[in-house]
């Protein structure tokens, strides 16, 4: 069964996108204008819970900013009345992204749907429907970094490429899901396009990518780095034309060791499982954000607009391609700043800096193996159902995990983390290091101001300190 795509939507989308793209500011806010009155207007006829919030409301005269911040632990809670669609049951939907087997294909028949990795509590349900995703689809194809413009004009869809995904692989997040449901729809895909887990021992990792030589690799940016250091080493032996990497801090020393130690050019993009391509880089290295589909408010703790140029305390992210479950005024909890000068490549959509995630890769056991933060995070979530926690290294053999959860059943959830943790690092070469953990504990907070879920304390390796570029 494939999964949904509407052709004639999905060139509707991208004719819209091009000429978009070369619009004016007063020409991108009267699109954004136009899609929010009908993101409006669908969400009060379809959500039962916007349908009581907007009752009585003419769509075309709401201001956005008066309607109250939407919280995913609050919609989550009140899921059948939040959806846009009484047969999306939220069990039903449960039980469908609890089976791998699953992965890409359709819901119901007609929607795609993945889930968050839980990185800021309980995982949330996200919906999309053909039309949707013919907007993400237009996007990531028509606003993605133009690395090397005669390739993209020889090959505009990637297909002459090996393209890896080097992530989690076997839940339901949305780039796996985003892989899976291109390669199951275009047969040229199934070969030029593959998924690789970070999960298993760095070796097994090093030689899958060797068996697939790929030509570009997608990847966050700490795996990214890891990565770059076994080719300087001369473990990873592949021949890259670029890098793609995405969902974390990506810094300029950070992209520089890719660069130099990789031999390619870097595009980073900013997306999330509410919205795959908020913003992409333009030819100066700026993140751009679709403002034609996607309104992001940088607020400050009390949920007022912060002025350009200031970072925000969270971002409020309004989408307006997805009708079916409304996001609207979402908390993303990443930490935004709108750039008040346009941006020196001629674009007209706004230019923004992102600080979102801002986890430590760790090294452990006496050969410091390196462990990336993603994976200890997938582990928690997936194998154990455990949220709410920080893993904080201690020393060389020596982990802390610990959570702002009291009683009988979080003693119990730790046991099996600690288990869970220590099988995990053991088949990843890390063997000998003992996990503790502690219950009722406050969180510490990034510089980003986001809940740093994996930390690196200042450990000693023998005589050196090691670390990773950041």
């Amino acid at each position: 069964m494939l999964p949904p795509f509407d052709a004639w939507a999905t060139g509707t989308a991208a004719a819209d996108i091009v000429v978009a793209s070369g619009s004016d500011a007063e020409g991108l806010a009267a699109r954004q204008k136009r899609r929010l009155t009908e993101l409006l207007t669908a969400a009060a006829r379809r959500s039962p819970l916007y349908g009581r919030l907007l009752a009585g409301r003419d769509p075309s005269s709401v201001v956005l900013q008066d309607l109250p911040i939407a919280r995913k632990a609050e919609l989550m809670g009140e899921f059948s009345e939040w959806i846009g669609d009484p047969a999306v049951r939220r069990e039903d939907l449960r039980r469908f992204l609890a089976d791998p087997r699953q992965i890409g294909l359709p819901f119901l028949d007609r929607y795609v749907v993945w889930e968050s990795s839980g990185t800021s509590g309980e995982p949330a349900m996200f919906v999309q429907d053909a039309q949707a995703m013919a907007v993400y689809d237009a996007l990531e194809a028509l606003r993605r970094p133009v690395l090397r413009p005669w390739q993209r004009l020889v090959d505009p869809w990637g297909l002459t490429e090996r393209i890896v995904f080097v992530g989690a692989t076997s839940g339901h997040f949305a780039s796996t899901v985003s892989i899976e449901r291109l390669r199951r729809l275009n047969p040229a895909y199934r070969d030029a396009l593959r998924s690789v887990s970070f999960l298993q021992p760095l070796e097994r990792l090093v030689d899958e990518l060797h068996s697939l030589q790929p030509t570009i690799i997608a990847t966050y940016p700490s795996a990214a780095v890891l990565l770059a250091e076994q080719h300087r080493a001369g473990r990873l032996r592949i021949r890259l034309n670029e890098i793609w990497t995405g969902g974390e801090n990506l810094t300029p020393p950070m992209r520089r060791f890719l660069q130099d130690s990789l031999g390619c050019p870097v595009a980073n993009s900013y997306g999330a499982s509410e919205f795959l391509a908020l913003a992409s880089e333009c030819p100066q290295g700026r993140l751009h954000l679709n403002s034609d589909w996607a309104i992001l408010e940088s607020v400050d703790g009390h949920g007022a607009s912060v002025p350009a140029g200031e970072l925000g305390s969270t971002v409020l992210l309004t989408n307006l391609a997805n009708h079916v479950q409304p996001l609207i005024r979402y908390d993303l909890g990443d930490r935004v700043a709108f750039d008040p000068a346009p941006c020196g490549c001629g674009s007209r959509l706004p230019v923004i800096d992102v600080h979102g995630r801002d986890d430590d890769t760790l090294l452990l056991g006496t050969k410091a193996v390196p462990i990336l933060p993603l994976a200890l995070t997938t582990v928690l979530e997936d194998e154990v159902g455990l949220f709410d926690f920080q893993l904080v290294q201690e020393g060389p053999r020596k982990l802390c995990l610990q959570t702002g959860l009291l009683g009988e059943s979080t003693d119990e959830l730790l046991q099996r983390a600690r288990t869970a943790l220590g099988h995990f690092l053991s088949a990843q070469g890390a063997s000998g290091v003992s996990v503790h953990c502690r219950s009722g504990v406050s969180r510490r907070f990034g510089r980003s101001g986001k809940l740093t879920r994996v930390i690196r304390q200042s450990v000693r390796h023998g005589n050196s300190e090691p670390g990773v570029v950041r």
